[in-house]
């Protein structure tokens, strides 16, 4: 079987699925357009790219990408099957062209229509759609389907801290620093590591960096702690990677992502709800022991389940 995964693929997450099918015996192509380099040949461009955005709905970037995933669509052979992950980056008139190139094509879309409307412009045009977000399944007639598990089992016993997390400087800035200040008076030992940005936000409870982690690096944070944190993003109630992290690892999460409840997975002893504009650490949770799933359920999420999903 011939596949084709076309992904901006910033994190190296869906290259995890790549290299895993490739064990698996298939022939897999991965077209990463987070790596083709756009640059404004002009400051006449930049403009004419304003006027595109704000009365054709084009943008200059999006059209790039399309003509260098065509680029490399171009030199392989008709492909059996197209994944392409964060399709709303590409201009619709490409996704055409796109699918000439396969006998079929499918969308997985990892964020919400609410908080990347270009979705709305694109999901319809691919053989068949999913999403991660249970609203934009019911109101864009999607099928559902979550990310998927890339991480391994942590058999450690001991931790150098009870709970980790990395995130961009943002909207959840604000509950971050709650609660690394909560976890700090508990003398819980954590690590919550803050990519700096524009914003200038300060913190004495968090670290602020200036450099983008690699996956790698995220990776030996989340080995050293016994428990993850993740604080969903507004406007989005599908499940995070930081979620399939922990069930990987066997490891417990800290969540404000009330939806969860609603997932096959969820157990209170692995699982900690808690309330973005109170958010209250329970320091039992910390003492609790994971209790492991069953094979049945945690094979759903593994990358071999989301695959026979998505290419029924």
């Amino acid at each position: 079987m011939n596949i084709t995964i076309i992904s901006y693929d910033n994190w190296g997450l869906n290259q995890k699925v790549v290299d895993h099918l490739q064990q698996r015996g298939y022939n897999v192509t991965h077209i990463n357009f987070h790596s083709f380099q756009f640059k404004y040949s002009s400051p006449i461009q930049r403009i004419y790219n304003v006027i595109l955005k704000t009365f054709l709905k084009k943008n200059l970037k999006n059209i790039f990408y399309g003509k260098e995933i065509l680029k490399k669509l171009n030199l392989n052979k008709q492909q059996d099957l197209i994944i392409t992950i964060k399709g709303d980056f590409i201009d619709p008139e490409y996704i055409h062209k796109i699918k000439t190139h396969s006998k079929k094509t499918v969308a997985f879309f990892n964020d919400s229509s609410k908080r990347c409307p270009k979705i709305k412009r694109v999901y319809h045009l691919f053989d068949k759609s999913y999403s991660f977000e249970k609203d934009d399944c019911e109101n864009l007639k999607m099928s559902f389907l979550t990310n998927w598990i890339f991480t391994k089992p942590d058999i450690k016993n001991q931790y150098l801290y009870e709970i980790s997390n990395v995130s961009s400087m943002d909207n959840r800035f604000n509950i971050l620093n709650s609660i690394s200040s909560q976890l700090k008076e508990m003398s819980v030992r954590y690590k919550f590591i803050v990519l700096k940005n524009k914003k200038n936000y300060k913190s004495d409870s968090l670290e602020i960096v200036k450099n983008k982690l690699s996956l790698e690096e995220i990776n030996q944070l989340n080995n050293e702690s016994q428990t993850l944190l993740d604080i969903n993003r507004a406007n989005q109630s599908g499940l995070s990677f930081r979620v399939f992290e922990c069930l990987g690892y066997n490891k417990k999460l800290i969540t404000t992502n009330e939806d969860i409840k609603s997932y096959d997975f969820y157990n209170p002893s692995n699982i900690l709800i808690i309330n973005k504009d109170n958010p209250i650490i329970d320091s039992e949770f910390f003492n609790k022991k994971y209790e492991s799933i069953s094979e049945n359920i945690y094979y759903k999420y593994t990358i071999d389940g989301w695959f026979k999903e998505i290419s029924k």
